[in-house]
């Protein structure tokens, strides 16, 4: 059904408007950016289409906005709308990261991955950069490997790391099959990571392994080694 078929009070926009953005679906909300369907697809219909293809509502915000513009029937001006859109509440999950002792409080920091990469189909690696009192300076993602692993190589973390004149870091990498559960290959990378770090002096805080719906932390499941 076509959102002009629908009674007024039923419409998203006037939904929005008069209970909340809250009261929507996430098919609905994502109907309110868009604005309008296309000839043949109705703009709810389209909606729901562009969540399943991309596995939910975290899956479209974790999605490449080139993705998002290679969308049928999709120009570059609704693309680009929802585009800024993910961007704005990845940009309001960095900030709540930013003030947050992270060291201590992994789950906020496996939230805004989660939010960002955890959705993805393939693996990434990254590391989180902080300063002297563990503060964040920077979220980089160093390393997109296939469907199962992510090949990362130390070099490529503590460049990252010295060129952002670090004093810690923490490892993050995302298992697309939905199972946070670290393997014994990650526990040995993250061993072998913490080694590397006390060499030059660049302090492994924690190893995160995200996913859509959980996390776990080595540092908590005392993987990370002798400090």
């Amino acid at each position: 059904m076509r959102v002009a078929e629908l009674a007024r009070a039923d419409r998203p926009r006037e939904r929005l408007l008069e209970k909340g953005p809250e009261a929507l679906t996430d098919a609905e909300l994502l109907a309110v950016l868009l604005g309008t369907g296309t000839r043949e697809t109705g703009v709810l219909e389209l909606a729901e289409s562009w969540l399943a293809d991309a596995g939910g509502l975290e899956g479209l915000a974790a999605s490449d906005r080139r993705w998002l513009l290679k969308r049928k029937g999709i120009g570059p001006a609704k693309g680009s709308i929802v585009a800024a859109a993910l961007e704005v509440g990845r940009r309001l999950a960095w900030m709540s990261l930013a003030r947050e002792p992270i060291l201590d409080r992994p789950e906020v920091v496996a939230d805004y991955l989660a939010r960002s990469f955890g959705a993805g189909r393939v693996e990434r690696f990254g590391a989180i950069t902080l300063d002297a009192r563990n503060r964040l300076i920077r979220v980089h993602e160093l390393h997109i490997g296939g469907r199962t692993h992510a090949d990362v190589e130390p070099s490529e973390i503590f460049h990252s790391a010295i060129l952002d004149n670090a004093h810690a870091v923490i490892l993050w990498h995302t298992h697309p099959s939905g199972d946070p559960s670290p393997s014994e290959d990650d526990a040995t990378l993250t061993r072998r990571l913490a080694d590397a770090g006390r060499l030059l002096n660049v302090a492994v805080l924690d190893h995160i392994v995200v996913t859509r719906r959980g996390f776990v932390s080595l540092r908590q499941r005392g993987l990370l080694g002798a400090r």
